[in-house]
């Protein structure tokens, strides 16, 4: 089995391979790759208005450097408007 790194391209999201996950970004940060998986895929969200803004609160979005699990969640879990089911 090879490697899901490999296949995907810089910025690509997918449904994550990572057991309890739910999706992964390939970030390409400084000539580097990396994977990164984020999202519980046990827990059923509430992406409401209210919800989405407490969330971001709470994990201080507005403070989430880019190739961290928290920056993912922030920038694909919980972005307004939700998000998008065909990439993932």
């Amino acid at each position: 089995m090879s490697s899901p790194k490999k296949n995907m391209k810089c910025g690509q999201v997918k449904r994550s391979t990572r057991k309890g996950k739910k999706i992964m970004k390939k970030y390409c940060i400084d000539g580097k790759e990396k994977l990164v998986h984020a999202g519980d895929s046990s827990m059923k969200h509430n992406y409401s208005d209210k919800a989405r803004k407490s969330f971001k609160a709470r994990h201080k979005c507005s403070t989430a450097k880019a190739g961290t699990a928290r920056h993912l969640a922030c920038t694909e879990l919980w972005r307004k408007g939700g998000r998008k089911k065909t990439s993932v």
